[in-house]
């Protein structure tokens, strides 16, 4: 299993704090700019990206993805678009990968689904990202609901060490 992300380990600052709160901390700490806006709900992906005066494909998807071996990585999908499993599996370099439910994404994360981003995570799972996030700012879960995080997808990929390639396919 992978360490505990910065944010989730005992002591730290983001430990006791809400979701959007472990976000800040977590963005803080890697010297990443972004910035949080409220936003009401929304019942699909062309209404949220109405709500925040975006293209469709501006935001994007943060997915839990569990590998065979009981272990999870995050893939960043920008909306409008769906992961390719195929692709994914040959830049993971395994056979077997899953969405898992959302209780075990919760586990994994410490975030409920439609809040999901590797910022601020409870653990620190590695970040595949479609190649065509980069050059954009993007806006994203903020780790609670009626919460979106906008930030600059290169800052953002360099900040995690993202594996970048063709991962997703047209809905």
């Amino acid at each position: 299993m992978q360490n505990a992300h910065p944010a989730a380990e005992p002591g730290a600052p983001g430990e006791a704090r809400a979701g959007r709160e472990r976000v800040e901390w977590d963005a803080a700490h890697r010297g990443l700019p972004v910035r949080i806006v409220t936003r009401p709900a929304a019942l699909s992906l062309y209404e949220a990206a109405a709500l925040l005066g975006i293209e469709p494909d501006g935001i994007v998807k943060t997915l839990v993805v569990k590998r065979s071996s009981g272990d999870y990585l995050f893939a960043l999908v920008p909306g409008g678009r769906r992961i390719s499993w195929p692709k994914l599996r040959a830049l993971v370099g395994v056979n077997k990968l899953a969405m898992p439910d959302a209780a075990l994404a919760f586990d994994a994360t410490g975030y409920e689904r439609g809040t999901i981003t590797p910022l601020g995570s409870t653990h620190a799972w590695p970040v595949y990202a479609d190649e065509s996030l980069v050059g954009r700012e993007v806006a994203m879960g903020a780790g609670e609901h009626g919460y979106s995080a906008f930030v600059d997808a290169d800052e953002l990929l360099a900040a995690f060490d993202a594996t970048v390639a063709d991962i997703s396919d047209p809905e």
